[in-house]
């Protein structure tokens, strides 16, 4: 039914049940009234006119009544009563009197039959021609004998729109059989006519005693945490697991509570949404022009989709990458911006080409985010790791200092800790060239340390969604192997919120939380995706070179024991002189010639620190 005719009928429906309460109202009042009485006929008029003023001027005609609630309700209340009351002023006006009654009969009769034919229609919708909706339910599922048997945990808002949905789409792949809640309160009742059937602990009874198959989690406002807890309690008994959006994308608008969707490996890390200070990104980012290199890549990218959010006059997508490049400024182009986003293809690699870049566009923030990450292929590749990641660094952040900028940011690693691989040692010598300029420099360097990053290019999560599409095996280097995991979101926010707390020479560590097993990782994304592990088989392959078995924390000799912000501390860092920097860079341009490239990049980081005093 199109909008307008939906509309038409609905004033026709309403105009009849409006004339007919008002003579109604009269007859029952006095029998023998005169159909034509002026006064009726007056009043007719006026209730016409006003409830469809009201009706219209509060939405009442633009409600879907399909799933109408008691807000629907109070509205139609709120328009009967003040056409009524409208009505009642009029008369009062034009006979000197208000015939209460009357009208107060008609409000009832309003109300009634009104609020009726609207629930009627929403019966309807939901269950057909039928007095007995449990059968046609019945008739329903036995069509479908395929269709899952459904729990929704929750019992809430959400949860209780969630069923409304489930019954009242058609959709006959669903058998909602109750509700999952912890209150105590409503445990053997029914809500919205589906039962609740007991408590989250309760579970494998519950899916034992009603052959539960399905499982959607309707707990939107719930912390990660307690997501994380209800996941582990409630996967191993069904067969597949679905929830909600979180609360503040529903609010947001960018999704509404019947989008669906799987768990995923973000739901198991139980890791709480970061909260930026935006008032003070605001202050630093609005209407300034914002340079990030590295910018197809996956932190790079995602660093991108956040500055737009803060409305830079200009941003410079920098990359080696064509397609990448091509893709991020395909993506922001299509959206409703205020920023001008340019795409730059560049190589940090080359010195003449990033001063160019940074003398065009003048950029008052550089995030550089640039570098090669990949560990075994770093240690395979030792030259390309000091040429991209150290002499890469060098030309951007020199060419910063040159163009004046306010703030550069160095996206760099937890592996530059005490580092034992090649790509951890290049990018502690990256820190080392910023902290270096630093102290010369009117550019605020700083460098953002953090983890690994879930389903980025270089993680083990899109290799393993891989190996489980081929059919396994998985292949996990050691049982006991543990790394630190964030999203790519949170890792993103978190660098804009230390580029907004830079103050000059810091180097911001992250808070990754606990640890995780890989191998526990491994299992959580077998059975996500609908498979056992005797389907989808684990093998270990062993320790590859430059690993670490755990990844290591600062400890707190290192870090400053205060969070400057939530999830950010300050790293307790050594000096290094922009004297020691030139000879480092002068030797490895000499080095990349020979084939010693780890040694000597190893013993330039402990020579060099060894020489410097401690400062924090």
């Amino acid at each position: 039914m199109t909008k307008n005719r939906r509309l038409l009928l609905l004033i026709t429906i309403d105009s009849l049940i409006v004339t007919f309460s008002i003579y109604m109202s009269h007859f029952f009042l006095n029998p023998y009234f005169h159909v034509f009485n002026r006064i009726v006929f007056v009043t007719s008029l006026m209730l016409l006119i006003t409830h469809h003023l009201f009706s219209w001027t509060l939405g009442m005609y633009r409600k879907k009544w399909r799933y109408a609630n008691m807000e629907e309700l109070l509205g139609l209340t709120t328009v009967v009563s003040s056409s009524v009351l409208s009505t009642a002023i009029l008369q009062f006006g034009l006979f000197g009197t208000v015939y209460e009654r009357a009208l107060i009969v008609t409000w009832m009769l309003h109300i009634l039959m009104i609020g009726g034919v609207r629930y009627l229609w929403r019966y309807y919708n939901t269950y057909g021609l039928t007095l007995n909706p449990g059968l046609r339910k019945v008739k329903l599922m036995k069509n479908n004998p395929e269709a899952r048997r459904t729990v929704i945990i929750g019992a809430g808002s959400a949860g209780q729109m969630l069923a409304n949905q489930m019954r009242g789409n058609g959709d006959t792949s669903v058998n909602l059989i109750g509700f999952i809640d912890d209150d105590l309160f409503i445990q053997k009742m029914s809500i919205a006519s589906v039962p609740v059937l007991g408590r989250v602990k309760d579970m494998e009874k519950v899916v034992n005693n009603k052959e539960i198959d399905h499982a959607v989690i309707a707990m939107p406002s719930v912390d990660r945490s307690r997501m994380r807890e209800v996941i582990k309690q409630v996967q191993p008994h069904v067969k597949s697991v679905q929830t909600l959006p979180m609360i503040e994308d529903i609010a947001s608008g960018k999704v509404s509570v019947s989008h669906i969707r799987d768990v995923s490996i973000e739901d198991l890390l139980g890791r709480e949404p970061v909260e930026l200070d935006t008032d003070s990104i605001n202050e630093e980012i609005t209407g300034q022009t914002i340079l990030v290199t590295g910018a197809g890549g996956s932190i790079g990218s995602e660093i991108c989709r956040q500055l737009v959010n803060f409305k830079p006059k200009r941003l410079v997508l920098l990359g080696h990458g064509e397609f990448s490049i091509y893709n991020i400024h395909m993506e922001l182009s299509n959206l409703d911006l205020e920023t001008e986003v340019i795409p730059v293809i560049a190589d940090v690699q080359d010195r003449d080409r990033i001063h160019q870049v940074m003398k065009e566009y003048k950029p008052q923030y550089v995030y550089h985010a640039a570098a090669h990450k990949h560990v075994p292929l770093m240690e395979a590749n030792p030259k390309e790791a000091v040429k991209n990641n150290v002499i890469g660094t060098k030309n951007v952040a020199e060419a910063a200092d040159r163009a004046r900028v306010k703030t550069f940011v160095l996206v760099s690693t937890d592996k530059a800790v005490n580092p034992t691989n090649v790509m951890g040692a290049t990018k502690r010598l990256a820190e080392m060239v910023i902290q270096s300029l630093n102290p010369e420099s009117k550019t605020e360097y700083v460098a953002v340390r953090f983890g690994n990053v879930l389903g980025s290019r270089g993680s083990v999560i899109p290799l393993f969604k891989k190996q489980i599409e081929a059919g396994g095996p998985i292949t996990v280097t050691d049982p006991e192997m543990t790394r630190y995991f964030m999203t790519i979101p949170e890792a993103s926010r978190l660098v804009l919120q230390a580029g907004a707390l830079a103050r000059g020479g810091e180097i911001f560590v992250l808070d990754m939380g606990e640890p995780v097993k890989i191998v526990d990782l491994a299992k959580n994304l077998i059975y996500l995706s609908g498979f056992t592990e005797e389907e989808i088989p684990i093998e270990f392959s062993g320790i590859r070179p430059g690993e670490k078995m755990y990844e290591e924390l600062l400890g707190d000799n290192e870090v400053h024991p205060e969070q400057i912000y939530p999830k950010i501390y300050i790293g307790k860092n050594n000096q290094v002189s922009n004297e020691n920097i030139r000879d480092i860079a002068e030797h490895e341009l000499v080095y990349l010639k020979t084939e010693k490239i780890p040694e000597r990049v190893f013993d330039l980081i402990t020579v060099k620190e060894k020489q410097t005093v401690s400062h924090g």
